[in-house]
């Protein structure tokens, strides 16, 4: 059996990878997702198993004792990571797997999967970047602030992807997605020079 394809998907926070990457499961229902680990207090809105498989501290750390994490990182002060033996077995049955990380994820994958195909999420402007921020009623100022900080940082590293979506027009950067996924992205790789406008002005100071 040809195994399945690994696909990364990561983007500074606010930039709509979670809303992307929802659609892009509903067009291929053969796809499957990584439910990722994560320390994060859980919202009233998520369900565990679902949006994320929540732990505490102690059982993280126990994961990654035992080897059993593809990668984990600390973003906003809270531990996430992806479960090495879900994303093998899905791959060897030959189903396409998407982990929806962030860039030092990325990185761990890419470093122990190198096959795998990345994919970073682009807001289309810092402005339209600090308003998706500024709607999440989930979150108060000092962590809106934070995130946008910390989000520019991420924005830098764009050129590690194989691929950049700009999520400007929701339709057309998912559109853009399941192009990448269908192995038709070539005009969307990250060393398009088009791209270096906008990360001029995505990551200069403010």
């Amino acid at each position: 059996m040809k195994p399945g394809r690994l696909f990364v998907i990561a983007a500074p926070s606010g930039a709509g990878k979670t809303s992307l990457v929802k659609a892009l499961l509903a067009s291929d229902p053969q796809l499957r997702v990584s439910v990722s680990h994560t320390t994060r207090k859980q919202r009233p809105t998520e369900e565990g198993g679902r949006e994320y498989h929540f732990v505490t501290v102690p059982q993280f750390e126990a994961l990654i004792e035992r080897g059993e994490l593809l990668e984990h990182a600390r973003v906003f002060g809270n531990l996430y990571g992806t479960a090495r033996a879900f994303v093998d077995a899905q791959l060897r049955a030959g189903h396409d797997v998407v982990l929806e990380i962030d860039w030092q994820g990325a990185q761990q994958v890419r470093a122990r999967m190198p096959e795998c195909t990345s994919i970073f999420i682009l807001p289309p402007s810092r402005a339209a970047l600090a308003q998706r921020l500024a709607r999440r009623a989930t979150d108060t100022a000092e962590v809106i602030a934070r995130r946008l900080a910390d989000s520019v940082a991420d924005m830098s590293h764009y050129r590690e992807f194989d691929y950049v979506v700009v999520n400007d027009d929701f339709e057309q950067a998912a559109a853009d997605l399941r192009r990448i996924v269908a192995g038709r992205g070539e005009d969307l790789r990250s060393d398009r020079p088009a791209l270096s406008a906008l990360l001029a002005q995505l990551i200069a100071e403010p």
